[in-house]
C-alpha cells in the first residue's frame, strides 16, 4: 500500500480529517490480552499519524477517543482510559508542542475526573498559539449533544430580533473555527458513524476500513486520502 503516497495529489488533500478510532477492545480480544491493552495499543498510532498529517498538510484531526454513550462501559475500563490519557499527555505533550500542533477538545468536561479535566484544559492551554495542524480530541463528545450546546448558548446570548442561521449554528459549534470535515474514518470494519461530528460531516467523504484501531498504519491512511481523491464532491449540485 506504499504506493498510494507517491499517487497523492498534494493540492487535493483534506482539510480537516475525522477518526472514529473504533476496535481496540477487539484488537486486545484477539491477542488474549486486557481491554486496557487495546487501548494503550491504540493510543501509540496517534504520534505516527500526526507525523503523515503534518507531512501532507492536513489541518485538522478530530479523534473520536470517548462518547458520552462509552460512559456505559464497565468503571474499570473507563478508569483505564483516563490514566491512559494522563500518561499520553504526561509523556507527549513536549513532542507536540515542538511539532508546531495545537491541541483543541470537542465535547464537556463536568463529568471527567478532575486531573484529567487539568490534563486536557493544560494541553490546550500549552499549545494554544501553535499554527501548523489542530489536534482535535472529541472526549466526553456527543454529536447531538454538541447541537442542543450550540442551540443553547445562542439563546443565552441572541437579541429579541436575532435570527437562527446556519452560520450562527457554526459560530456555537465545539469545532467553531475549524476548517469543514472532508474526510471520516472508521476502522474496524464497522459502518455508521456512532453520533460523531453530526453536523460538521454533512459533505464529507466517507471512508470505512476493516482493520482495528491499533493495527491501523500510515499506509492506511495513505489509501484512504487516495480514494478520497478519485470521488467527485458535488455538495448536491451537479
Amino acid at each position: 500500500m506504499k504506493k498510494y503516497k507517491d499517487l497523492l495529489d498534494p493540492s487535493r488533500i483534506p482539510a480537516h480529517i475525522g477518526i472514529i478510532m473504533d476496535g481496540n477492545g477487539r484488537w486486545a480480544k484477539k491477542m488474549a490480552l486486557p481491554r486496557a491493552e487495546g487501548h494503550r495499543k491504540g493510543a501509540e498510532v496517534i504520534e505516527p499519524l500526526m507525523d503523515v498529517c503534518l507531512d501532507l498538510g492536513v489541518k485538522a484531526v478530530s479523534l473520536y477517543a470517548f462518547s458520552t454513550e462509552n460512559w456505559l462501559r464497565p468503571s474499570t475500563e473507563i478508569f483505564a482510559l483516563w490514566k491512559l490519557l494522563d500518561y499520553f499527555f504526561d509523556t507527549k505533550l513536549e513532542t507536540i508542542k515542538q511539532k508546531g500542533i495545537s491541541v483543541r477538545h470537542s465535547g464537556t468536561t463536568g463529568k471527567l475526573p478532575p486531573k484529567t479535566r487539568k490534563t486536557i484544559l493544560n494541553a490546550v492551554e500549552e499549545t494554544k498559539k501553535n499554527r501548523k495542524a489542530v489536534l482535535n480530541l472529541c472526549i466526553n463528545y456527543g454529536g447531538r449533544q454538541e447541537i442542543v450546546d450550540g442551540v443553547n448558548k445562542w439563546l443565552a446570548e441572541r437579541g429579541n430580533s436575532e435570527k437562527f442561521t446556519q452560520g450562527k449554528m457554526e459560530k456555537y459549534l465545539y469545532t467553531a473555527g475549524l476548517p469543514e470535515v472532508d474526510l471520516v474514518i472508521r476502522t474496524s470494519g464497522e459502518c455508521r458513524i456512532s453520533n460523531f461530528l453530526l453536523w460538521q460531516l454533512a459533505y464529507a467523504e466517507l471512508a470505512f476500513i476493516d482493520v482495528l484501531w491499533p493495527d491501523f498504519m500510515p499506509e492506511h491512511l495513505y489509501k484512504a486520502i487516495y480514494d478520497y481523491q478519485q470521488r467527485e464532491r458535488r455538495y448536491g449540485g451537479l
